[in-house]
């Protein structure tokens, strides 16, 4: 396993505006750095080109693992997980009322919120604490 290249970090995170694919929490409000992350895990034949990699937090990643399916909770059936290099966060997800939990409005999004454990405790915590100090939700 080589590293990935620094220049090819840099064009990730600036496609990624500095934020998780999943969680939406930028950079400036975690204490970690926010990490490249493998789309199709290598585990599963992924590999280290541009178009499999993508920014991800701590917890999101940890959460995804080698996953790439999911269950939707809503039908049973197992579906992809969310792709944030290719799918577009809005149409899969929106916020709670109150702006502390991620909603998952399709099958898809539905599993990655299971999956990836979007709104454990300490997510929404923190999101709790970011909606107080007017970080939150995002406004894109």
């Amino acid at each position: 396993m080589t590293p990935i290249a620094v220049a090819l970090r840099e064009r990730v995170r600036a496609q990624a505006r500095n934020r998780c694919g999943y969680c939406l929490a930028r950079q400036e409000y975690v204490p970690w750095s926010l990490e490249i992350e493998h789309i199709v895990p290598q585990s599963q034949g992924g590999s280290d080109d541009e178009a499999n990699l993508w920014l991800a937090c701590h917890s999101c990643n940890l959460f995804k693992s080698d996953q790439t399916h999911g269950r939707d909770p809503s039908t049973g059936r197992m579906v992809r997980l969310f792709n944030p290099r290719s799918q577009a966060w809005q149409r899969h997800f929106a916020w709670s009322e109150n702006g502390e939990l991620i909603v998952g409005l399709t099958a898809c999004g539905r599993a990655t919120v299971v999956a990836l454990n979007l709104n454990n405790l300490v997510a929404v915590t923190v999101r709790r604490n970011w909606i107080s100090a007017g970080w939150h939700p995002p406004e894109d």
